[in-house]
């Protein structure tokens, strides 16, 4: 808790405060009303306040307040520049961080894919395709785990573009029926591919990608006979195996596979994405004999063709589309991501360990840390609001700060903070938004009246009386900081 020095200001102000703000008696609940009276407060403390006194008197207010008074929260304003706290109450305790959460999760996105990264999901045929336009083969819907497919938001298709799409490159190719399957296969692009690949993943070169087909662990080095980055032609006609060596963590193949099981799964977009897709074949009277199949493990792959690629929105833009609306099917998608493009798999397991892993590396205070989902919709997830401002502050320094401060949305302007800081802060706050019943949350940066950028966290949990009204404490508290 802070230590307030100046206390004679502190008393002397509090008779003027009383006048300004009835609604904060102890007897009955703040009405919504009482904005214009918090408002007032700002005004009068302002004239007898450093910035600094008056936000600690505020804080000094809140224990008294009856929307406040019982609750568990936590608050810090922080210099980047001096890496020093400007103000704070509680800033150590754990709290649930609520939709906050999400700068954790899109940050490791950013960090492991960078922000022009593109998923693919593509249409191929295996066979040939005779004068009377019959497939003798099957299509095949090679997916890389795009967190956005046919999600319809922050510029990304729906599944019935896709499939218009898809529709479309069949109709050029002149296929009028198919005598095979549509078969799933899960990949990671030649295009997509990072500096550090999943490292338990064994890759099947199949022309365009690496089709995941098994772990390393048996691996036996022997086997390794070319790193991939020496080879003057390494993806030729040639079946080989394309691995990360367990033992050099390089791109390597082998002559033939020693792995013993899979490790990825087929994403369920996908599958929704190949059965309507079979749909709208039907539906324009292009036969097709086979089903929709998934076929995970490919050790003997015909070749294939490519009919036409789906690209995802980059990154950038659901990155930003996730933290403007604060969507958790987004955040959710993200997290699996993280675990696919690190580990190998879909699974919120791997997607927490991946973002926990990454956030040590980038020393991040693990103190109170309990992280349990993408977008903060568990109440079992906390976090200190220490640690989110030196996260924060860390970031300004990082090379997709720009992109990742404009996915934020803005104080009375944009996204989920547009109808609050519509007075005194409009514009000039910069944060994540976080609500769940009982939790109300902020977390990002202040650009101040003297061209500072302050980061800061408030956490509140367990408040009594209705958002609205904890919107209003928020913003006492916030809008002096625009004076430091």
């Amino acid at each position: 808790m802070n230590k307030f020095r100046n206390y004679f200001s502190i008393l002397s102000i509090g008779l003027s405060s009383f006048v300004f703000s009835q609604g904060t008696s102890a007897g009955t609940l703040p009405q919504i009303s009482d904005q214009q009276l918090l408002v007032k407060d700002i005004t009068a403390e302002k004239a007898l306040l450093s910035p600094k006194e008056q936000i600690e008197f505020n804080i000094n207010k809140m224990f008294t307040d009856p929307v406040l008074r019982n609750a568990n929260w936590g608050f810090v304003v922080y210099d980047p520049k001096t890496e020093k706290i400007v103000t704070a109450y509680n800033e150590n305790a754990p709290l649930v961080p609520a939709s906050t959460t999400k700068l954790l999760t899109t940050e490791t996105a950013f960090s492991l894919l960078g922000t022009k990264y593109r998923w693919n999901t593509q249409l191929e045929y295996s066979g040939s395709i005779d004068v009377d336009g019959v497939l003798t083969g099957n299509l095949y819907i090679v997916g890389s785990g795009d967190p956005s497919l046919g999600g319809n938001r922050g510029g990304a298709s729906s599944y019935g573009e896709i499939v218009t799409q898809y529709l479309d490159a069949i109709k050029e190719k002149g296929i009028k029926k198919i005598t095979g399957d549509i078969i799933i296969q899960t990949a990671v692009f030649k295009e997509n591919k990072t500096a550090e690949l999943p490292s338990n993943i064994v890759w099947l070169e199949q022309k365009n990608y690496y089709l995941p087909v098994g772990t390393t662990k048996e691996i036996d080095p022997r086997n390794e006979k070319l790193i991939v980055a020496q080879s003057n032609n390494p993806f030729n006609q040639n079946k080989k195996y394309f691995y990360i060596s367990p033992y050099t963590n390089k791109l390597v193949f082998a002559d033939k596979f020693e792995g013993s099981w899979v490790t990825t799964k087929v994403a369920e977009p996908p599958a929704f994405l190949a059965n309507k897709f079979r749909e709208s074949l039907v539906k324009n009277k292009i036969t097709i004999a086979g089903k929709v199949t998934p076929k995970i493990v490919d050790r003997e792959p015909e070749p294939r063709e490519i009919l036409t690629v789906y690209k995802s929105p980059t990154l950038a833009e659901i990155v930003n589309y996730t933290n403007q609306r604060s969507d958790n099917g987004y955040a959710e998608a993200l997290l699996k991501a993280n675990g696919f493009h690190k580990v190998g798999d879909q699974t919120i397991e791997s997607g927490r360990m991946v973002v926990t892993e990454h956030l040590k590396s980038i020393n991040f205070d693990l103190n109170g840390l309990n992280f349990m989902d993408g977008s903060g919709l568990s109440k079992a997830h906390t976090v200190t609001p220490i640690s989110q401002v030196k996260f924060l502050a860390k970031m300004m320094k990082s090379p997709y700060y720009k992109e990742y401060f404009e996915s934020l949305p803005i104080a009375g302007q944009s996204g989920t903070l547009k109808s609050m800081f519509l007075v005194n802060s409009n514009g000039q706050i910069f944060a994540k938004t976080g609500t769940l019943n009982g939790v109300k949350c902020l977390a990002g940066y202040i650009k101040t009246r003297s061209n500072k950028t302050l980061a800061f966290s408030l956490l509140i949990n367990k408040f009594s009386g209705s958002v609205a009204q904890v919107k209003a404490r928020m913003e006492q508290l916030l809008d002096p900081t625009l004076d430091l």
